[in-house]
C-alpha cells in the first residue's frame, strides 16, 4: 500500500537548458553542488506515495523554491550559486528569464496546484543541505542538524512535524530541528494555501549512506502515517 502523500524534489535537477548552455560558466560538478547532491537517489520514491513531483532543471539554472519575482542573486533565476560563484558569463536579458521561467518554473507550480487535495494527509518537500552552512545561507559556517523540518509555524499542525520529528530522531539518531535553519522555503509556503505542507532537509553528512538515507526516509514517513492513523482511529 502507498503512503497518503505528495512529494517534491525540486533540486535534484542537473540539466542546464539549450538556451542558456552557452552563457553558463559553471562546470558540471559545480551545477552539482548548488543542488541537493544526492536528493535523486535518497527521495526517489514515487513507488511508495500516492503522489510525486520532481524536475530535470538545475537549481543553478532555475530555483522552482523561490518567487517568482524573488531576483537577487540567489533568487529564482540566479546571477550567482550558493557558494557565490558566478553563474554566467554577463547578466541574462530579461526576455530570456522570462523563458526560463515559462518553461521551467510555472509548470512545476501548476503541476503542484493540479495535485493538491484530500486523497494526500500532507505534502513534504524534499532537500539536501549542505553539512555546514555554505556562504550564501541563514547560517553560514554553522554546523547543521542530521535533519530540519520547515512548516513556517503554520503550513501545517505543529503536533504533526513534531511527531514526524520524533521518527526521524528514532531512525537516524542525531539532532533533529524544527524551523531551523529552514522554516520552510516558496514551496511550502505558497502552497499550504492548497493544502498541508511542510519542508524537509536532510543533511547531505556521511551519518548514513544514501541507500540508508533513503530507507531511513521512507521508514520515518512510514512511522508518521501509521501514527496519523491510529489516532484518527484509522485502519
Amino acid at each position: 500500500m502507498t503512503l497518503p502523500l505528495l512529494l517534491s524534489v525540486p533540486h535534484a535537477g542537473l540539466r542546464v537548458p539549450p538556451e542558456v548552455a552557452g552563457r553558463c560558466r559553471l562546470r558540471p560538478e559545480e551545477v552539482a553542488e548548488d543542488g541537493d547532491v544526492g536528493a535523486r537517489g535518497i527521495y526517489g520514491l514515487s513507488d511508495a506515495v500516492d503522489g510525486f513531483v520532481t524536475t530535470e532543471i538545475a537549481r543553478a539554472i532555475v530555483d522552482l523554491n523561490r518567487a517568482a519575482d524573488d531576483r537577487r542573486k540567489d533568487g529564482v533565476v540566479k546571477t550567482h550559486t550558493c557558494w557565490d560563484v558566478p553563474v554566467y558569463d554577463r547578466p541574462l536579458e530579461a526576455p530570456l528569464v522570462e523563458r526560463l521561467l515559462a518553461s521551467h518554473y510555472w509548470p512545476y507550480h501548476r503541476r503542484l496546484t493540479a495535485l493538491a487535495g484530500p486523497r494526500f494527509r500532507l505534502a513534504v518537500d524534499c532537500h539536501t543541505m549542505a553539512a555546514v552552512g555554505p556562504p550564501v545561507g541563514p547560517d553560514p559556517g554553522v554546523e547543521r542538524p542530521r535533519v530540519c523540518l520547515g512548516h513556517a509555524d503554520g503550513t501545517c499542525p505543529r503536533r504533526w512535524v513534531e511527531d514526524l520529528r520524533d521518527a526521524f530522531e528514532r531512525v537516524f539518531g542525531g539532532r533533529v530541528t524544527i524551523n531551523a535553519p529552514f522554516a520552510g522555503g516558496y514551496i511550502t509556503r505558497r502552497h499550504a494555501e492548497e493544502m498541508p505542507w511542510l519542508q524537509l532537509e536532510l543533511s547531505r553528512a556521511p551519518f548514513a549512506t544514501d541507500a540508508e538515507k533513503r530507507e531511513g526516509v521512507l521508514a520515518a514517513l512510514r512511522d508518521w502515517v501509521g501514527r496519523r492513523r491510529q489516532r484518527a482511529g484509522l485502519p
